[in-house]
């Protein structure tokens, strides 16, 4: 089973990209299920359901979110009704939507869970006692699962991937939107990496207008970020899993 898990999309260009491009990817690929961080679809600040409808109708099978998850309040009715959008678990429990699915990939059970780190970010309920209740919720309802893990800390991702190495079998970061290069299979068979980074215009800064961002950084007054103009690139990464032994054989960097 292949699964490529695309990295934050950011903007309704990259909406749009991943619409004229995903298909092909699959099939070129062999990728059995899809699963991408959309929670910058909507320039950046959040998700509008209508986006969130054209990333599914491209060939995504599932979305995960993170901090800007209800950055457009008409998320809201969909993160209720659709078990194909996700938010993070460690959100308080009266918020919409649910942090975990398990979705069927050609009668296999994939667990899809969703996370958000807390070291660097707003305070959270604890990302690992969060995900173990998960686990220990779905057991017996699974047969792979899968954690995207959005985080600002590369220490706390790799913590999340340690512990959880031979309990989970996919562990990816997101949140950074710059892809990590230390894609590796975990010494109890979780295949890991920090960060698959992200689907977006790559002459800005981590997606946004470059001046804009320079011009926050440089007098520290609070500026609109808007997607930035030019080329659009898809970054992810394809998890390749052995069915018959349960593990996951290879991790590999891909671009589209």
């Amino acid at each position: 089973m292949k699964i490529l898990a695309i990295g934050d999309i950011v903007g309704t260009r990259a909406v749009a990209y991943i619409k004229e491009n995903l298909w092909r990817t699959r099939s070129s690929l062999g990728i059995d299920l899809v699963v991408a961080n959309g929670e910058n679809a909507s320039e950046i600040h959040g998700i509008s359901a209508l986006d969130a409808e054209d990333i599914l109708s491209s060939g995504v099978d599932v979305i995960t979110l993170g901090n800007h998850t209800f950055g457009k309040k008409d998320i809201c009715a969909m993160l209720n009704d659709s078990s194909y959008i996700i938010r993070p678990a460690n959100y308080p429990p009266c918020v919409p939507g649910a942090g975990s699915t398990v979705v069927n990939v050609g009668g296999w059970r994939v667990l899809c869970i969703n996370a958000l780190g807390t070291a660097l970010m707003e305070a959270m309920a604890c990302p690992f006692t969060t995900v173990d209740r998960i686990l220990a919720r779905e057991e017996g309802n699974y047969d792979f699962s899968i954690l995207d893990f959005h985080a600002e800390s590369s220490s706390e991702k790799m913590a999340i991937g340690r512990y959880f190495d031979g309990r989970i079998n996919i562990i990816f970061g997101t949140h950074t939107h710059v892809a990590t290069a230390d894609e590796q299979i975990l010494p109890s068979g979780t295949g890991y990496i920090t960060d698959i980074g992200m689907t977006g215009p790559i002459n800005g800064i981590i997606g946004a207008d470059a001046q804009s961002v320079i011009e926050r950084m440089r007098t520290k007054i609070p500026v609109y970020f808007k997607v930035a103009d030019g080329e659009i690139r898809a970054n992810g990464v394809v998890f390749d899993i052995d069915t018959d032994k349960g593990v996951v054989i290879s991790v590999k960097r891909v671009t589209f």
